[in-house]
């Protein structure tokens, strides 16, 4: 499988994004083709022992580079050679099947937007996060990408949500909530209440399995497999989640370095300990897909180290598999207010 990897985008380009291809390039089942200024590339190979690039790894030159300051659209239109931007064009094209990059978020979904293009039929494109949460794990879409949504978009975002999680995350028939501020279907805004009139519809013929509207406090619990809501509303809600878990391990590790009762419990449960740890660690999972494009693109985090590109990337070989364009293809007309409406 061929993986496309921005070697520029992020705060550790491109030393960890480099690091990281190697380490998937390593077990001889990817192709890693990593976009960039060849010349900085191949440094930081070298600093890695690599005096070339090792089998299974190559390199397109691009000679621009997008950075987090830059306006999204501008920096599409007019860096066309910049290493986003190549790699864009390459997964288009398919000489890669999917593409992993840590820049600018609202730039790689510009650019997956013009360039890769969504499926026929999706509106919008969205970010779907996975977060941990009491029984496994949660997607949340979208949570930033489009902070004005109208109810055909989060009809759309429940589908593709759902599809992921079957397909990638192996949930069966996920369940899928409405993110509100009440359980009762007459809560929330016009956006809430006509959409959840949406939602149960595609639920009652099959479509997908609609749990109705669910709490914020629920979602940690593991009320639901799928979380469904603007992007404003989830890039609060990811956020927040985010600080909260900071803060619990921040607390653990203070109650257990108190005293010397505390450090002797902390051995005593340090295996324990660790596994939290591994639970929470944003690393393990690496990125963010771009739901609706017709091919995988993972937006990996603006810090992400090696691991966290490693992550990425077997995330991108994961989208590859699970095929999410075509199923949203076959099933884009019970995607559709219209279509809905004549039924």
């Amino acid at each position: 499988m061929k993986i496309i990897v921005d070697a520029m985008g992020g705060d550790n380009a491109p030393d960890e994004i480099v690091r990281g291809a190697l380490m998937a390039a390593a077990g001889g089942k990817f192709e890693i083709i990593l976009t960039g200024d060849e010349v900085k590339i191949l440094v930081s190979l070298r600093r890695l022992g690599y005096p070339a690039p090792p089998l299974g790894v190559t390199i397109r030159n691009a000679s621009q580079v997008v950075e987090m300051s830059d306006d999204p659209t501008a920096a599409i239109r007019e860096k066309k050679d910049s290493s986003m931007v190549v790699g864009l064009n390459l997964t288009r094209d398919g000489v890669g099947d999917a593409m992993v990059s840590a820049g600018s978020t609202g730039a790689l979904l510009t650019g997956a937007t013009l360039i890769v293009k969504r499926v026929k039929g999706i509106r919008r494109a969205a970010l779907a996060p996975v977060v941990p949460c009491k029984n496994g794990k949660l997607l949340i879409i979208d949570c930033g990408a489009n902070v004005e949504c109208t109810p055909e978009y989060l009809l759309q975002f429940a589908f593709m949500g759902s599809y992921y999680a079957e397909r990638v995350l192996g949930k069966y028939k996920p369940r899928v909530g409405l993110l509100n501020n009440g359980t009762e279907r007459e809560k929330g805004t016009s956006l809430q209440i006509e959409t959840y009139a949406l939602l149960e519809r595609a639920s009652l013929d099959g479509s997908i399995n609609f749990i109705g509207n669910i709490e914020g406090k629920e979602l940690i619990m593991g009320g639901c497999d799928v979380v469904v809501c603007d992007g404003f509303s989830g890039n609060v809600l990811l956020k927040t989640l985010e600080g909260a878990a900071t803060f619990i391990m921040s607390e653990v590790k203070s109650v257990f370095m108190r005293n010397a009762v505390s450090k002797i419990a902390a051995l005593l449960v340090n295996r324990n300990i660790r596994v939290l740890r591994e639970r929470m660690d944003p690393d393990k999972i690496g990125g963010t897909a771009l739901l609706g494009i017709s091919r995988p693109v993972i937006k990996a985090h603006g810090s992400s180290n090696a691991r966290a590109i490693y992550s990425a990337i077997l995330q991108a070989e994961a989208a590859v598999n699970a095929d999410i364009a075509v199923k949203l293809s076959q099933n884009i007309d019970r995607m559709k207010i219209d279509a809905k409406s004549e039924g």
